[in-house]
């Protein structure tokens, strides 16, 4: 995986430490930014498809944090579309906590399209699949199949 990190005390051996057991985007290189923020640390990430690169933005200073993960969403009985969304909120303790779930995410969107050949727009997959993932030590391509059949929480 080529890495590299703009912010001075997290080394690129970090990063790659940090992201080690989660899958690659071939032909993409990962950098890591720091993310300046006004009232609160939150998640910010983007993968751009032109320059082929996963830019993932770590707050800077980094106190622990919570985040509502949107994960799915049920439609409401009655007229029109209206749905519920269903979430789960996580405390990001750990620098490596977040660059593991901003990754992941960011490396659904690239799975879609560069793998599947699909849209990338699809948020509430990628955020499912972050959120299920970003823990475990090992993470594989059938994780990212579990997280679109939306079907039960593999563990």
């Amino acid at each position: 995986m080529r890495v590299r990190s703009e912010i001075a005390s997290l080394p690129a051996e970090r990063v790659r430490w940090a992201l080690s057991g989660l899958p690659p985007a071939p032909g993409y290189r990962v950098v890591v930014r720091p993310l300046r923020y006004r009232s609160s640390p939150h998640l910010a990430g983007w993968t751009d498809f032109e320059e082929r690169v996963i830019v993932l933005q770590l707050p800077e200073p980094f106190f622990p944090f919570g985040e509502v993960i949107p994960y799915a969403a049920k439609r409401r009985a009655g007229k029109g579309l209206r749905f519920i969304w269903l979430t789960e909120g996580v405390t990001f303790r750990t620098p490596r906590e977040v660059l593991r779930f901003l990754y992941l995410h960011e490396w659904m969107h690239w799975y879609l399209k560069e793998r599947r050949g699909t849209s990338s727009h699809a948020e509430t997959a990628c955020d499912r699949f972050a959120l299920w993932n970003y823990r475990r030590r090992r993470v594989r391509e059938a994780d990212a199949e579990a997280a679109l059949a939306r079907g039960p929480r593999r563990r």
